[in-house]
């Protein structure tokens, strides 16, 4: 089985003391950066499966590191920040974060975060042709929604959102990423013509569309469709 190699990156010694041991003890390999320049080299250099990226760091901003190696790589990327930054948060991963976990926080939720990306990336590079989410199945050859025998019937804008969450399953899609995709550059703050979608696609793809379990909402930020086999 092979062991998933993580990047670290962070100046406080005291959160690399703590996760250095915490992620090792689950199944990680760790390495560990103390600043950008640092990180972009172990990034060229050591081929991490996933970064792990505090937003504060000594000698570059944290969203100039994301916006530099999406350049030239596809790593997946979980920022930490405090609560003071959500701002900061959101540019992140407009940028192309993809996930975030806010300080001081337990290593379990990070490891289930850890997974999710890891997962993601796995499904990117098999390059899958058919998704299935709970009991949902999205075909993008075909452009089909199926429920078992029944074809569920969406309007093109719908069918597009629903799409582009599918491709980023188990990451967080923010407003903005979904109206400039959707709609174009001139509707990036139309956020409640993004809810009113939203709505009409839960109404259409969830058995209970008062509890939806594939969209789920993600407060301030964006949407994140379940990723297969997601604990709900």
């Amino acid at each position: 089985m092979t062991v998933s190699r993580i990047l670290v990156v962070d100046d406080e010694p005291q959160i690399q003391r703590f996760l250095r041991p915490s992620l090792t003890a689950a199944g990680y390999d760790v390495i560990e950066a103390m600043n950008g320049a640092q990180a972009l080299k172990a990034v060229a250099t050591q081929a991490p499966d996933l970064v792990i990226l505090d937003l504060g760091l000594p000698d570059m901003d944290g969203k100039d590191v994301i916006s530099s190696l999406r350049g030239w790589s596809e790593v997946p990327i979980i920022i930490l920040f405090a609560r003071d930054r959500e701002s900061e948060k959101i540019a992140a991963l407009d940028l192309g974060a993809d996930d975030y976990v806010e300080k001081p926080f337990g290593i379990g939720e990070l490891t289930a975060r850890i997974r999710n990306a890891l997962r993601h990336r796995g499904r990117r590079d098999a390059i899958p042709t058919i998704m299935e989410v709970d009991d949902l199945t999205i075909d993008p050859i075909r452009r089909l929604i199926t429920r078992g025998a029944e074809t569920i019937h969406l309007t093109p804008k719908e069918y597009d959102l629903l799409l582009l969450l599918s491709r980023h399953a188990g990451r967080v899609v923010t407003h903005r990423m979904l109206l400039t995709t959707v709609w174009g550059p001139a509707h990036g703050d139309d956020l409640h013509y993004l809810r009113v979608f939203i709505g009409q696609l839960r109404q259409k793809i969830d058995r209970d569309p008062t509890e939806p379990r594939i969209v789920r909402t993600e407060p301030g930020m964006g949407y994140r469709m379940k990723v297969e086999n997601e604990m709900s």
